[in-house]
């Protein structure tokens, strides 16, 4: 790497670290002063929840932040002129706005990679600490369907992986044909391990002298298969947020069935590409500033800039959530805008010398 590229990288870099952390302090700010009267009596809890919503302003912040540092950087470059100095000696568009990229592009792939983890639930977290004075809140009278079972949770608690009061029905065409009922259980590997079991079959009858119902009594009963506790919840909630591991585990698991699965394709379209338009609209922003301050107005220059990277974030949000409600499929909310902004960036770049 040239050393300009690396002086570019690092005016990038500065300049997305004090964006980042100014947003974020501006977005925890409000949130507290907000919901202040709201928070938990315990000094911890309450320190918890700031750090859940900073961690929820990433969300938001994170995407902006990389825009708006290439703005600010370029800029920067043009006022100082060190933009046409680099024209002038030979240096290329292209090669100015590669590491940028490349900055771009890695910030919003460590962006990605943390919604593999917890760090996805981080909302509803700090919502829970908000309502409930607790990080997770036990979930009450769910009733799921899974193929050919029907299956009740008095409560859940998905954080243990832990339930109680479970009944699990087997249903063979229209009848039913066996109930499956436990006072507890809990998820081990990937099964549910149901305990002080009764276990209730009736079979079909074609005579009087055919056997009829019949009860039996185990200590230890497995079933229900990759029926994830953290799927459960989501599904009876309505899905706040998943990490993209969990929304891949509910897809693949409800895939067979007739359930709508707009929001959880959402979700994981979400995770994967929407924080790629950062990177896109880097570049094409990028080759829509002018290289010289002479003939423009920087201050409302800089506005216009910011302003439609505000209205390009704010559009593909509000196709995300339409996408979520299933007013419009997935793939034309999420996938569809993404895919021609990096068409349209990449036509840029091989357009421009």
């Amino acid at each position: 790497m040239k050393l300009f590229q690396r002086y570019i990288i690092f005016n990038y870099l500065k300049n997305f670290l004090i964006i980042f952390l100014s947003l974020e302090f501006f977005y925890v700010g409000i949130d507290v002063l907000s919901n202040y009267t709201k928070f938990p009596d315990s000094a911890n809890l309450q320190l918890l929840y700031i750090v859940f919503k900073t961690l929820d302003a990433v969300n938001y912040s994170v995407p902006l932040s990389i825009v708006f540092a290439m703005i600010v950087t370029k800029f920067g470059m043009i006022k100082s002129n060190e933009l046409v100095t680099l024209y002038a000696i030979g240096v290329t568009k292209k090669s100015v706005v590669r590491p940028l990229f490349l900055s771009a592009l890695s910030l919003s792939l460590i962006y990605i990679s943390l919604n593999f983890t917890s760090f996805a639930y981080a909302y509803e977290y700090s919502r829970n600490l908000l309502k409930y004075s607790t990080i997770a809140t036990n979930s009450k009278g769910l009733f799921l369907k899974n193929n050919d079972q029907y299956i009740y949770f008095k409560k859940l608690d998905p954080i243990k992986k832990q339930a109680t009061g479970i009944k699990i029905f087997n249903v063979q065409g229209n009848n039913l044909s066996k109930i499956v009922s436990a006072k507890s259980g809990y998820f081990y590997e990937d099964s549910w391990v149901l305990k002080d079991v009764v276990i209730k079959t009736k079979p079909r009858v074609n005579s009087i002298s055919d056997k009829g119902l019949t009860e039996v009594e185990q200590k230890k009963y497995v079933t229900l298969k990759d029926f994830r506790p953290k799927i459960i919840e989501n599904v009876h909630k309505g899905a706040y947020n998943m990490s993209i591991i969990d929304t891949i585990d509910a897809l693949s698991f409800f895939a067979s069935q007739d359930i709508n699965l707009d929001r959880v394709k959402t979700l994981l379209y979400s995770h994967i590409l929407f924080p790629l338009f950062a990177p896109f609209l880097v570049v094409i922003l990028f080759y829509r500033l002018p290289i010289s301050s002479r003939f423009f107005n920087m201050a409302f220059l800089s506005f216009i800039f910011i302003f439609i990277t505000l209205s390009t974030w704010g559009v593909l949000f509000i196709l995300t959530k339409l996408s979520a409600t299933s007013v419009i499929f997935p793939e034309l909310g999420v996938i569809l805008p993404i895919t021609l902004l990096g068409f349209y960036a990449l036509k840029q770049y091989y357009k421009e010398n």
